[in-house]
């Protein structure tokens, strides 16, 4: 009898296994094989849950094969080798029969994570091997606690300890129970540099993602000690120096010692800077007929003489592929070949660029989309398994992808791996889903007390298919929002978008417009694309709106002012409009662009049946422009403008109110045409007989209609009040109803930047802005309506005069969401304007 007992059995058997383990021993008399003898029969005993034909499948021998010590201890290690049993034994029986009498390994039942507070149970989950129904083996054990350990050192706790335990459980399954201690957190106390002469540590630190422990990045995870950081950190020091003309810069070494309170740990950088360089002669060299060299070189982004950079020679191998693409060569390779001259400090650069042989698509794989249903990923691929592989359309690619917000920002990579032959690629697809449901609040205040809070739910990646779902409920001191909006981005997989909209919408402008509204709508929109990067939308909506007046606030029995203004507009209007708009993009970003320009031009189309009649054009554009790394300049302009083709006019609820997001400094309806009341203080003066009255004056009468008169025998009259010397004091403005206009135009400057000495892992920026323009224009019957007296004048001011404003922002990434502040200052304004000095907003995300 041979046997082969596995070690540590405590670890790898159930209990019902180590009774059994008993059964191995061998009893009564021992029989010896002799030599030629033959097996007649092989049985298998104390197997439970697996077949006797199973076990003897993994035996080198069978019956009518001679006895072949050789052949059976290697039948004994196959056993093994199936991670099946904890122990095997083989006996030689009488009757030339071979016995195998196994333990089998037992079952895992569950797996259980007790005190691990810093790690989620799902994160070690995906981590570990072990799963239930498994084979319990010792081995598969060790490895899945070094794996657990590896997640806590990567989360900054090296003193984390973990001891596997086990519960014997009926039927021979167990219950395995990762026992762990966290133990501390972890940090980095320091982080030094040797041999930088020409940055500070401090302008490196910066370049590197592990960051000091300090008590401020108690949400920030980059201040733990991870090993597996300081690797990416060596490359992100060799691109920042690559990237600044250090051409022989090379990482010595890096070391990380433990304090000696083993809480954290020092890391030390040894750097050989090498000299600076910068580029020499630059060269185009290609055979393929429908380029140039020459020409190629003039789309280079960089010259003869400029800082030698890394990055901007890969930038020119991208440059120069997509131009061979745009060529019409798919597949070049283009060969950059460097002569560095360490006495000038240049370095000679020449672009071989050849055809490459043509690749086929073999597959395209997709990782990473948790949630995403991998065909909404592929409908943004513009190539497909079997064609011709094409650098150029999988950039491409990956800028759709990112477009579609679902995944983090940097995270989408398409890269390729060699396929079955010479001639294929595997194209690999990796993305990292991020949260694409977003709970989102708003919160103003403003110079009038004016008080806004809303709340909305948006998922935009419904049920993983790319679907758009969106309600709404928003509650202001004048108004109240339920809006519910859905959109198939990709309706019956074919390159078309189609929408769904219905809103209710009760607008309570008494206070600042004279009316209140209320309208309940719905529309369907249709959009698809006129290129890859502009696209068309079509619109349909129709809404019921009911307009509504105070009578305490608005005097409608009145003959002159009010009583044009909203009265006649009063009541229900049934709209049906039709409308489109083209958008042009063409930005190097769609999330976050740092050069390029948008556009966007609409009109909408009421009166194909409803009541009401007009035309509506609206544009905006915008520029963006790096100035520096994460420096960017934004130019926006807007404009519209409206005209009714019906004999009403154009009804105050159609027309444009800005203010509030639409031109910041300015309270919502804060700036354009408005009913104004202009008047003086006055005070009672009496004059001598025979001598002229104070201008700006009136008689007082008594009730009898005759002139009022002092003790003095001077007449009385109502005058407007003067000043000690005779001056008479400004008119005072009263302000009734914003009106709107029929057209606006408003431009702004924005330049948004990273606020220095802040610690950039706090998430918080700034921007500089100002905005200029103005909302006017109304319809005759609107606009010539006034009423004077000696002192006051009542009239609609639609002046259209330049209001601007400029302040600063601040965009805080906090923990639960993105953050702004706005503070303004008014450079030109109206004096019946309303203005805002200060707004923030708030969303957060699920």
């Amino acid at each position: 009898m041979r046997s082969f007992l596995a070690s540590a059995l405590a670890l790898t058997a159930s209990a019902g296994a180590l009774i059994a383990a008993q059964d191995l021993a061998p009893s009564g008399k021992a029989w010896a094989q002799k030599p030629g003898d033959v097996i007649q029969n092989i049985i298998v005993e104390n197997n439970q849950r697996i077949e006797s034909r199973t076990v003897q499948s993994y035996l080198l021998v069978k019956p009518g094969d001679a006895y072949d010590s050789d052949r059976i201890d290697l039948s004994l290690k196959a056993l093994f080798a199936t991670g099946l049993f904890a122990d095997v034994a083989i006996d030689w029986r009488p009757g030339n029969v071979l016995a195998i009498r196994v333990i089998e390994n037992a079952i895992v039942n569950r797996v259980i994570f007790e005190g691990n507070n810093a790690v989620t149970k799902d994160r070690l989950n995906e981590q570990t091997e072990v799963k239930p129904r498994d084979t319990f083996t010792r081995s598969r054990v060790e490895q899945d606690v070094q794996k657990i350990l590896e997640v806590y050192r990567r989360a900054g706790r090296f003193a984390a300890t973990v001891t596997p335990q086990y519960k014997a459980l009926p039927q021979n399954r167990v219950d395995l129970i990762f026992n762990i201690e966290e133990g501390p957190t972890t940090g980095v106390r320091a982080i030094n540099f040797l041999g930088n002469d020409h940055y500070s540590d401090s302008r490196l630190r910066h370049e590197i993602a592990t960051r000091q422990s300090r008590w401020w990045r108690f949400f920030e995870k980059r201040d733990n000690y991870n090993p597996g950081q300081i690797e990416y950190d060596r490359e992100e020091l060799r691109k920042f120096y690559t990237n600044s003309g250090y051409y022989d810069f090379r990482t010595i070494s890096s070391v990380a010692e433990l304090t000696p309170d083993r809480r954290d740990f020092y890391i030390t950088y040894t750097l050989d800077e090498g000299d600076q360089y910068h580029f020499g002669d630059i060269k185009v060299q290609t055979q393929l007929e429908k380029l140039s060299g020459e020409r190629l070189a003039l789309v280079l982004p960089f010259k003869k003489g400029d800082l030698y950079s890394a990055k901007k020679i890969e930038d020119s191998i991208d440059t120069i592929t997509f131009a061979a693409g745009v060529a019409g060569y798919a597949n070049v390779i283009v060969r950059p070949q460097y002569q560095p001259n360490p006495i000038t400090h240049t370095i000679d650069l020449v672009f071989q660029v050849d055809e490459g042989p043509r690749v086929y698509i073999e597959r395209i794989d997709i990782t990473g989309n948790t949630q995403t249903l991998d065909r909404v990923i592929r409908r943004e691929i513009r190539v497909a398994e079997g064609d011709s592989f094409n650098r150029n359309l999988l950039d491409n690619a990956k800028n759709r992808i990112r477009a579609l917000g679902f995944f983090k920002k940097d995270s989408v990579d398409i890269t390729e791996d060699p396929g079955s032959s010479d001639d294929r690629t595997i194209v690999k697809v990796k993305v990292d889903e991020e949260a694409t449901g977003e709970l989102a609040f708003s919160a103003g205040f403003s110079s009038q007390d004016a008080f806004l809070f809303s709340v909305s739910a948006t998922q935009r990646n419904f049920r993983g298919r790319g679907q758009y779902l969106s309600a709404q409920i928003q509650t202001t001191a004048r108004q109240q929002d339920i809006q519910f909006r859905f959109t198939e981005p990709k309706f019956n997989d074919r390159n078309l978008a189609v929408g769904l909209d219905l809103s209710f919408t009760n607008t309570d402008y008494l206070n600042i417009a004279g009316f209140r509204n209320k309208v309940l709508g719905g529309g369907a929109r249709v959009q698809f694309p006129l290129s890859d990067t502009d696209q068309l939308n079509l619109r349909y909506g129709i809404h019921q709106d009911n307009l509504e007046i105070d009578s305490t606030l608005t005097d409608c029995s009145a003959t002159v002012f009010f009583r044009s203004s909203i009265c006649d507009q009063v009541g229900s209007r049934l709209t049906s409009s039709l409308g489109y708009t083209i958008t042009v993009d063409r930005t190097n970003d769609y999330l976050t662009p740092t050069r390029g320009f948008r556009l966007n031009f609409s009109q909408d189309f009421a009166g194909l049946g409803g009541d009401v009649h007009y035309i509506k054009n609206e544009f905006s554009g915008s520029m963006y422009h790096g100035l520096f790394p994460k420096i960017v300049f934004k130019a926006n302009v807007e404009a519209g403008y409206i005209d009714s083709f019906g004999a009403e006019g154009i009804r105050i609820s159609d027309r444009f109110f800005k203010g509030g997001n639409t031109f910041r400094g300015f309270d919502i309806a804060g700036l354009g045409p408005r009913e104004v009341e202009y008047f003086y203080d006055t005070e009672a003066v009496f004059v001598t007989p025979g001598l002229p009255p104070p201008a700006f004056s009136k008689p007082t009468l008594n009730t009898d209609g005759t002139q009022a008169t002092n003790n003095a025998g001077q007449l009385g009259y109502t005058a407007a009040k003067r000043d000690a010397a005779g001056n008479l004091l400004p008119q005072k403005v009263q302000t009734f109803n914003a009106l709107g206009g029929k057209a606006y135009a408003i431009g702004s400057f924005e330049l948004t930047f990273p606020i220095p000495y802040i610690p950039e892992e706090l998430g918080i920026d700034g921007a500089l802005f100002t905005e200029f323009g103005t909302v006017g224009i109304l319809d005759n019957s609107d606009r010539q309506r006034q009423a004077n007296d000696t002192f006051t004048a009542f009239r609609v001011d639609d002046s259209a005069s330049l209001r601007a404003s400029a302040g600063v922002s601040i965009f805080w990434d906090s923990p639960f969401g993105p953050v702004r502040f706005d503070l303004s200052q008014i450079l030109a304004k109206e004096k019946y304007d309303r203005t805002q000095a200060f707004r923030f907003a708030t969303n957060t995300r699920f």
